[in-house]
């Protein structure tokens, strides 16, 4: 039963994963950029986070109403200003801003907010628990996992259903006839970098919720978002929650061997994912 256990908590921790990685899928399914600053974006929507909640006293989860527009308009703004300058044939361009973004974030949250981990308090929420069977399992978690899946499914409607979500998948297509079609692809592009942040938001509050977090963290939620996303398949939503779970349950079972080899069991997890299938188990299929 204590495996059991473990494979329930790390599908739940997944979701996490999931909401980490949602956003990097997003902007690499729609216009193929690598975002290194992925990790630090979280981290300044949960810094966001914690100052509306010292500010106002609202419950960290409300503090969503203001965080995830605020984090949207920043991606619009950060995409149309800077971003859609550095796209083009050559990866590197992107690479290198969005790294020295990274930098600048950091060290911008380091002189507001100093480098002492912080976390948000959301009261009963984080010890709640409830039995299922032999199984207590917390609400927090149960909760994560749900807006994971709430969130991925409204953006996979959203991308066959909606006049924008054909606009992404335009552009994704092929960009110079989408322009020659009408749309603004520096627009759309604007567009799904503020959706992308949005989901950015929801996983930078959880992630407060959840655990202490400082200037410096963003590097290692950066590194199981793009773990998540290529396990399950670059530009493939569904497949990303599949691989945020396949990184939790890795993670956990690695821990209930040995408490030293969590983090251990979820790279050598995705190493053996790459090594067999480098495109990913569940891999975008165009058309």
């Amino acid at each position: 039963m204590d495996w059991v256990n473990a494979i329930v908590q790390g599908t739940l921790l997944g979701g996490l994963y999931a909401l980490f990685a949602a956003g990097l899928s997003l902007i690499f399914g729609v216009m193929r950029l690598v975002n290194i600053a992925h990790g630090d974006l979280i981290v300044l929507a949960a810094y966001l986070g914690l100052t509306v909640v010292m500010a106002t006293g609202l419950h960290p989860l409300l503090a969503l109403v203001f965080v995830v527009p605020t984090m949207a308009t920043i991606g619009y703004i950060l995409q149309r200003g800077i971003l859609n300058f550095t796209l083009g044939d050559d990866l590197l361009p992107p690479l290198l801003v969005t790294f020295g973004l990274s930098v600048i974030i950091q060290n911008g949250l380091l002189e507001m907010y100093s480098a002492d981990p912080q976390k948000m308090n959301a009261g009963a929420l984080e010890t709640a628990s409830f039995a299922m069977g032999s199984l207590s399992l917390g609400v927090l978690p149960v909760l994560t996992f749900a807006i994971a899946v709430v969130v991925i499914a409204g953006l996979q409607w959203m991308f066959y259903h909606t006049a924008i979500g054909r606009a992404f998948r335009a552009v994704s297509d092929n960009q110079d006839i989408a322009q020659l079609m009408g749309l603004n692809k520096r627009h759309i592009f604007g567009l799904a970098m503020a959706l992308a942040l949005g989901v950015t938001a929801i996983a930078g509050i959880l992630l407060g919720i959840r655990t202490s977090f400082d200037p410096s963290v963003g590097g290692g939620r950066l590194i199981f978002g793009f773990e998540a996303v290529i396990i399950g398949g670059l530009g493939n939503l569904w497949g990303t929650l599949a691989g945020g779970v396949i990184l939790g349950v890795a993670q956990t079972i690695g821990a209930k061997i040995d408490p030293g080899w969590q983090i251990l069991a979820g790279h050598i997890a995705f190493l053996i994912v790459l090594a067999v299938r480098p495109q990913g188990l569940f891999p975008r299929v165009s058309g």
